[in-house]
């Protein structure tokens, strides 16, 4: 294990900038909700609506008949997609 020192006011201005970054990504978020970024489905709702489990889903992916977003290790997708799925079996 490798320990790195640095001086107090370097650590607070790494800080006050690392606020700085989560609240602006924060606004941002904030801004999406506005703009109807609430559409999304995760992947247990698919599965719910489409009637298939999560191997099948992932075979869905993987073969890149459904589009999809990861965010922060979590995989969502867009109503109008997985409509498209359905129109097309």
């Amino acid at each position: 294990m490798e320990i790195v020192s640095i001086e107090k006011n370097t650590f607070e201005q790494m800080l006050n900038r690392f606020e700085q970054f989560a609240l602006e990504v924060e606004a941002l978020c904030n801004q999406g909700e506005d703009k109807g970024m609430k559409e999304w489905l995760d992947s247990q709702e698919v599965c719910v609506i489409l009637n298939i489990g999560k191997r099948k889903l992932q075979y869905l992916r993987n073969s890149r008949k459904i589009p999809f977003s990861m965010i922060n290790g979590k995989i969502f997708y867009r109503p109008q997609d997985v409509k498209r799925l359905i129109t097309n079996k």
